[in-house]
């Protein structure tokens, strides 16, 4: 069985159906089961594809299907976000598209500054209580954000429970590790890495500047990537390559392997624009990282973290002035 899930943001834009399609089989066949995508995925193209595919290329039933409401789908302020009115609507319109009665994981894509978040969780019980979603999630959710929310659906029954945060996390976006890696982990709840290839910065590939046929290269990517070829990222990729190098395995496989035995994560989403590419994240499965190599890989890659989310170190004496 596969720990990775397979992410969908480029089908329908990026990658069209035929490579999808080997992308679907290639991930089945190597055990996975969890596909993610998104309302706003290439303008909802995502869903539509997928659903397609598990209608005519996979079987449905062997397959957890994951998406997320929260983005624009609409013009006016009900076009967007998480009033209990756009979630609802957003909700019915991925299922048309995904030509599905029910999805397995149903993520708000974001937080809502706007929308109160009572509302939003009670949209969550609503649609879990209407059988059109077996589990509710969050996406980018902070710690104080993650804790408010899944503690508020705890404490009354028959509300929907958070199962899951779908969060950045990579050697080279380890942030998390501040607050949301230990609320979740206090809460129950399973972290579902986007992004473990730190936006494919760590496959080393943009070490010489951005390939024609990369992400880096594109108009509506190009930004995305750019956040990640400062020089601070540059030690980590070294470090990474050097690990495939000793290791006789590719930069792919060190840096999924890596992020996927971290504390709390469930399944790393892997989202490739072609199956030769997925395939490479795939064999990332086979590889286990040696602790002299993981606890180098930490050190070269630690995020600063201090007062106050470290208080191991304070005692009595330090707080009695």
């Amino acid at each position: 069985m596969s720990r990775l899930a397979l992410g969908t943001m480029t089908w329908g834009r990026d990658t069209d159906e035929d490579d999808a399609a080997a992308q679907l089989i290639a991930f089945h066949e190597a055990g996975g089961t969890l596909v993610d995508t998104a309302d706003v995925y290439a303008g909802g193209e995502s869903e539509r594809v997928l659903g397609r595919l598990l209608a005519e290329v996979v079987d449905r039933d062997e397959v957890l299907v994951a998406t997320k409401a929260y983005g624009v789908t609409g013009p006016g302020p009900m076009g967007r976000g998480t009033s209990r009115g756009h979630l609802l609507s957003a909700l019915d319109a991925s299922l048309r598209r995904l030509q599905l009665d029910h999805v397995d994981l149903w993520q708000l894509h974001a937080w809502d500054p706007v929308t109160p978040w009572e509302e939003a969780m009670a949209a969550l019980d609503t649609a879990v209580a209407s059988g059109k979603v077996r589990y509710a999630g969050v996406s980018n959710y902070s710690g104080w954000q993650l804790a408010t929310t899944a503690t508020h659906q705890r404490c009354w029954p028959g509300r929907a429970p958070l199962v899951s945060d779908q969060v950045e996390y990579s050697l080279l976006q380890r942030g998390v590790e501040r607050e949301v890696v230990p609320a979740a982990a206090e809460l129950g709840i399973g972290l579902l890495p986007w992004s473990p290839l730190g936006r494919g910065v760590l496959t080393g590939k943009y070490r010489n500047g951005s390939p024609a046929d990369s992400r880096g290269a594109s108009a509506h990517f190009s930004g995305f990537v750019e956040a990640y070829l400062e020089d601070a990222a540059a030690s980590v990729v070294d470090s990474v390559l050097t690990a495939a190098d000793g290791l006789g395995v590719s930069p792919v496989a060190v840096a999924l392997a890596w992020v996927r035995d971290r504390p709390g994560v469930v399944a790393p989403i892997v989202g490739a624009r072609t199956a030769a590419q997925l395939q490479a994240s795939l064999a990332a499965e086979q590889v286990e990282l040696p602790p002299e190599i993981r606890s180098a890989l930490d050190d070269v890659s630690a995020p600063a973290i201090g007062y106050p989310e470290r208080t191991s170190r304070w005692t009595s004496d330090d707080l009695e002035d």
